[in-house]
């Protein structure tokens, strides 16, 4: 049997046992017919019934989000020029996963959420998470942004429940959240290139593979 690693999953399963633990100490009470204790043992199973929920919510929803370090590598993208403001870039995501574009424009855009925690969620295991969420060709000239073709494509992947938006929808995550935000980078994509897309504590960046 393996035993989960993730504070998130082991806070859920230690809350849901315990709330079966508190239900099962609801009926016992009611069968030596206390008046007292059934209440209190069934609002306790109550509450560590939500607590489960939270947990395991939370848990599900940073499924896709990456630990966000000083300084991560969120992506290699190899760059390819094509005639007609038209470029190649193919991504090499760490962990194995390759995707290409084909990209309209005179630069690479790229960008990402940031979320951040306050110390009791630190507590639980939450630190700073990251995912690339898009990436576009982006043109040098405004006018030529307006009015010419555009290509945006998503980098983040399709998950059962998304912490942004839960975030949004739910008032009963603010104590946890410290600050959120989206960041954006881009470069000149005029040449056959390889760049880095890094993520710091301050946002995005892309750095030239001198190697």
């Amino acid at each position: 049997m393996m035993i989960p690693k993730d504070p998130l999953v082991i806070a859920a399963l230690a809350s849901a046992l315990l709330g079966i633990v508190f239900l099962l100490a609801t009926l016992r009470s009611l069968k030596k017919k206390k008046l007292f204790s059934p209440a209190l043992h069934f609002v306790t199973a109550l509450l560590m019934i939500c607590l489960f929920a939270l947990f395991g919510t939370i848990s599900i929803a940073t499924r896709g989000y990456l630990a966000l370090t000083a300084e991560t590598l969120a992506a290699v993208v190899e760059i390819e020029p094509m005639e007609k403001q038209r470029f190649i870039a193919r991504f090499q995501i760490p962990g194995g996963s390759t995707k290409t574009f084909v990209l309209a424009g005179d630069q690479l855009y790229v960008d990402a959420h940031i979320l951040k925690w306050k110390p009791v969620a630190n507590l639980l295991g939450l630190h700073t998470l990251y995912e690339l969420d898009r990436v576009s060709g982006r043109y040098a000239r405004l006018t030529q942004e307006t009015s010419l073709e555009r290509t945006v494509y998503a980098l983040s992947r399709d998950k059962p429940l998304d912490l942004f938006d839960l975030r949004h929808r739910f008032a009963a995550l603010k104590f946890l959240v410290d600050a959120e935000y989206g960041s954006a980078t881009f470069i000149t994509t005029d040449k056959p290139q390889t760049l880095k897309i890094m993520v710091s504590t301050t946002g995005l960046l892309i750095r030239k593979d001198t190697l």
